[in-house]
């Protein structure tokens, strides 16, 4: 402990005794957390820079979690949540009550979303913006006169969050272990399987696709079929080229719902503003989150078409269905604000220009190295494989768990990266903020280079 004019501060380790004690973190293995304490303690950001409470700098090669897509310290989003804050800190939106921030950012979204995406319901993130889509959906069903339509198809290797409705969609198997027991009319389709969901009938686990899921089930059983434009969580798995627009009319065929999971690809990750417009693709439901705050407040929202929300206004029915923070004011005034910074500088752009050097240098890292192998990448979402031996795919060892030391090593060398081990895969992601700049994007594939040389040391 320090004591300074001011203030006291404590030390790393004081700090990490009292986190091991009074804080359960998300999505950490509890018994290690309460052994060994926080890996990592972060005291503060500027662009594209993370410094933890040591001093040590990194580069911020994932956006934290896919989020802070305007980076740290911006001055503009905390002006403008502390002018909100005096201004009207917080009113409900419930009973039909609105505050001026929440409208105007609902105008907005409509304004960016493709097609007939008019209509926002907010939320505080994207889970909630996922179960808020499948009760949607039913409810829209149920008004429609069809209320046995409540089935929810999602793919394998999806991640759509933690709440008890997005876990059930969720096709990650520690997600769909973690509790006894998970919400029911939730069904799984294999990722990706494109001939199948042209009709193709020997096409390999047709059964398993989302076409042959629907034959099996019936039709008028199922609310809506969800998937990501790009899967995260699950791999930066890409669909293969003419999935979506195949899922797209499959849904039509039958009369089935499309809910795009934007929580990662929204607001210029991919080089575009929805991740859905490089396929060119209108779902019914678009979810956001993430990038409409870039992780400055809790804010996310449901984007529906105006057929789905004609049906809700001509019936007399309430909507049993709100947040507290739904329409938050001082969220909503910082999504403004992020808005247009992400406009006014050009962001999607850079986005995609950035992504391409950022793809270039992945490459070059995949014919200088052995263990790299699968590179792709689109705007500034991107991924690789670590294999023991590419060219006869065979993976390392599981209890190897080669993506999570490689990822070690680039933070030690000053690059944060996520790693996933997801059936047998060593998946390396990249996802910075879309500010970062040319030079910094090489200071990536230069730390990368120096961790794979180290890292083949070890293996």
């Amino acid at each position: 402990m320090v004591q300074t004019k001011n203030q006291t501060i404590l030390t790393r380790s004081e700090l990490a005794e009292i986190d091991k004690k009074h804080y359960l973190h998300p999505t950490t293995p509890p018994k290690l957390h309460y052994l060994q304490g926080p890996s990592t303690i972060f005291s503060e950001g500027k662009g594209v820079y993370l410094k933890d409470i040591e001093g040590k700098e990194r580069i911020d090669g994932v956006s934290m979690l896919w989020n802070v897509n305007l980076g740290y310290g911006n001055e503009e989003l905390a002006e403008a949540a502390k002018e909100q804050m005096l201004k009207l800190s917080y009113s409900s939106s419930f009973s039909g009550q609105s505050n001026e921030p929440a409208i105007l950012l609902s105008q907005k979204v409509a304004s960016l979303a493709p097609g007939d995406l008019n209509v926002c319901f907010f939320t505080s993130g994207g889970s909630e913006s996922n179960d808020t889509a499948f009760k949607l959906a039913r409810f829209y069903w149920k008004l429609k006169g069809k209320p046995e339509r409540t089935k929810i198809i999602s793919l394998e290797q999806s991640f759509h969050g933690v709440t008890v409705g997005a876990t059930s969609a969720t096709g990650i198997e520690g997600f769909q272990n973690f509790t006894t027991s998970n919400a029911p009319n939730f069904l799984k389709a294999e990722a990706h399987a494109l001939e199948a969901e042209l009709g193709d009938k020997n096409a390999p686990n047709y059964s398993r696709s989302i076409r042959g899921v629907i034959e099996a089930e019936g039709a008028d059983t199922i609310a809506a079929v969800i998937v990501e434009p790009i899967q995260g969580a699950g791999g930066v798995r890409f669909p293969p080229e003419g999935y979506l627009q195949a899922v797209r009319k499959l849904c039509d065929e039958h009369g089935i719902l499309m809910i795009a999971d934007e929580v990662i690809c929204g607001f210029g990750r991919t080089g575009k503003m929805f991740g859905v417009e490089n396929y060119e693709v209108v779902p019914d439901f678009l979810c956001v989150a993430k990038g409409i705050s870039s992780g400055y407040a809790h804010l996310g929202a449901v984007v529906m078409r105006e057929h789905i929300r004609e049906v809700f206004v001509k019936s007399d029915e309430m909507m049993f269905h709100g947040f507290t923070y739904s329409g938050h004011p001082m969220a909503c005034a910082v999504g403004l604000k992020n808005l247009e910074i992400i406009e006014r500088d050009q962001l999607v752009e850079n986005s995609r220009i950035r992504g391409e050097e950022l793809l270039r240098g992945l490459k070059f890292l995949e014919s200088n190295f052995k263990h790299v192998t699968q590179v792709r990448g689109l705007g500034l979402l991107a991924g690789i494989e670590l294999l023991k031996d590419p060219e006869n795919g065979v993976p390392f060892d599981p209890t190897d768990h080669a993506a999570a030391r490689y990822t070690e090593i680039c933070m030690n060398l000053g690059l944060q990266l996520r790693s996933f081990d997801w059936k047998g895969t060593n998946t390396v992601a990249l996802a910075p903020p879309l500010i970062i700049t040319k030079k910094q994007v090489e200071d990536m594939i230069n730390i990368m280079s120096d961790a794979l040389i180290a890292f083949e040391k070890q293996v």
